[in-house]
């Protein structure tokens, strides 16, 4: 699974008060610990209500300083996002676009000049009318982010589909887990190089025991076809769940990448 490294984001009140007091070996630190941790982006998100374009300077330059992964370079303002891509060092990730506010017209033409050509980008499966509550309008507007990558010219296997992961508490007898099995198995049968991706913490808010909800749902998801994630590369038990459910979809031969991260530490008995 493609890691993007979720923790130095400002909502995350550590991070943010991080942020705030310009607490550079903070930012270092967690960005060395997700990159030893496996990680294949490190994700930065200002979350700041001024200056988020200066914040995310100033942050891409902290963790470029520690790695050399390359960066998800997170925010709601696609704009605020082209600016900054010419921050980092190596091609990553552009987090996000959607289907609000035309945001897919406003980025697709940027990430398909020649000098973005290497960046990948994360698309979420919303629009004007808000988080769509059935499959078939989720699908509806994959079609409409396929057709628009296409008409700009930018491949398939650059492109990231968030689902939209909700709180699992929040729906009836797992009517939402339904749905996003639903359309991940539509994504991954129509279009197998696309990656399927999402914020897999987003299903356990205001549950208890959260670990164990995140481990459930990374399992379940791996199984319907993801294979990219926004998550915590320091949480062992999580990594632990990802690789063994990887091995038993035949996605690790001889369960070797499983054994290799035990025995690195990735994750512990």
């Amino acid at each position: 699974m493609i890691i993007i490294a979720e923790k130095l984001n400002g909502s995350i009140p550590a991070c943010g008060k991080a942020i705030a007091a310009r607490d550079e070996a903070y930012i270092k630190r967690i960005a060395r610990q997700q990159a030893n941790a496996g990680s294949s982006f490190i994700d930065v998100c200002a979350s700041v209500n001024e200056g988020e374009l200066e914040t995310l300077k100033w942050m891409i330059d902290l963790v470029q300083s520690v790695t050399d992964l390359p960066i998800s370079v997170d925010s709601p303002d696609v704009n605020v996002i082209i600016n900054a891509l010419d921050y980092c060092n190596r091609p990553g990730l552009f987090n996000s676009v959607s289907g609000e506010g035309g945001k897919f017209d406003i980025a697709f033409p940027v990430l398909a000049k020649p000098e973005y050509s290497q960046w990948q980008v994360m698309a979420l499966l919303c629009d004007d009318t808000g988080i769509p509550k059935t499959a078939a309008k989720r699908i509806e507007i994959f079609e409409t982010v396929m057709e628009k990558a296409k008409s700009y010219g930018i491949d398939e296997s650059r492109i990231h589909i968030d689902p939209l992961i909700e709180m699992l508490c929040t729906t009836d007898e797992g009517e939402g887990i339904s749905m996003l099995i639903e359309v991940m198995t539509y994504i991954k049968t129509n279009y197998p190089t696309v990656y399927i991706s999402g914020a897999i913490s987003n299903i356990s808010f205001n549950l208890p025991v959260r670990r164990l909800v995140n481990q459930a749902f990374a399992a379940l998801a791996i199984s319907a076809g993801m294979n990219s994630g926004v998550l915590d590369p320091l949480s062992k038990d999580l990594r632990g769940v990802i690789l063994a459910a990887e091995a038993m979809m035949g996605l690790d031969d001889y369960c070797s990448e499983y054994t290799t991260a035990f025995r690195e530490g990735i994750f512990t008995a």
